[in-house]
């Protein structure tokens, strides 16, 4: 008769037998699906309406606009009668994140941004932001005054914007376009807001210039920067 211990060994065996094997990459007796599979299971699509006066550039850089799409394994189509651009996911996407970027980047196209410019939000790290700035005055004249403030003379201001906050920036019409990392995108939206709440970008602008002399003394990273800043709101 087979003593208790053995029992307990044999019964140790099997149950160690049955256990279900990970699928890890390091057991090469698992086959794990092929790395360019399509991700996807479902079909997801955006349409985005676009202005006449967009019609014919659209029409010159679509064919650009598709061939950049199917990269990321995107349709894209264009309907003029409708007046409307249109992106959906196929079987060759990889990231599923791409079907958003495509969406941003026809909303971009949409308001007069350049592909050339639009094209930069398909990049990890790299998000858009199409701000609204109509609704913060009812005179049309003080709307006019307030969003050339953001352009400035020449476009000047508008320059310094772009280089403070490492993002690209578009006004047209009643809203401002803009790319870039998340944390410029804030910067951005706030500084167009605070326009055309009647405060002008200067102090903004001014205020990013001596925070980015602040980020270059390692010394003063965990105080408080309040002090070094003279203008608060």
């Amino acid at each position: 008769m087979p003593s208790k211990r053995k029992r307990e060994s044999d019964s140790e065996e099997s149950s160690s037998g049955s256990e279900e094997v990970m699928p890890t990459s390091d057991n090469p007796w698992v086959q794990l699906p092929p790395p360019d599979r399509a991700c996807l299971v479902d079909t997801s699509s955006f349409s985005v309406l676009f202005p006449k006066y967009r019609e014919p550039y659209l029409s010159k850089v679509w064919k650009d606009v598709q061939k950049l799409m199917d990269k990321y394994g995107i349709s894209a189509e264009l309907d003029l009668v409708a007046g409307s651009m249109s992106v959906s996911t196929t079987g060759k996407v990889k990231d599923p994140y791409a079907i958003i970027n495509a969406r941003d980047m026809m909303r971009l196209l949409s308001r007069s941004v350049p592909v050339v410019a639009a094209v930069a939000v398909m990049e990890d790290g790299i998000s858009a932001d199409v701000i609204k700035i109509s609704g913060f005055t009812s005179s049309r004249e003080r709307f006019v005054k307030r969003r050339q403030r953001l352009i400035g003379p020449n476009g000047s201001t508008l320059k310094a914007i772009e280089i403070l906050t490492n993002c690209y920036v578009f006004i047209q019409g009643k809203t401002v376009a803009a790319v870039g990392p998340l944390k410029g995108l804030r910067q951005v939206r706030r500084i167009a807001e605070d326009c055309m709440k009647n405060i002008h970008p200067v102090y903004a602008i001014k205020k990013l210039m001596i925070m980015r002399e602040l980020e270059k003394r390692p010394e003063l990273a965990n105080e408080s920067w309040e002090k070094y800043l003279p203008f608060k709101k």
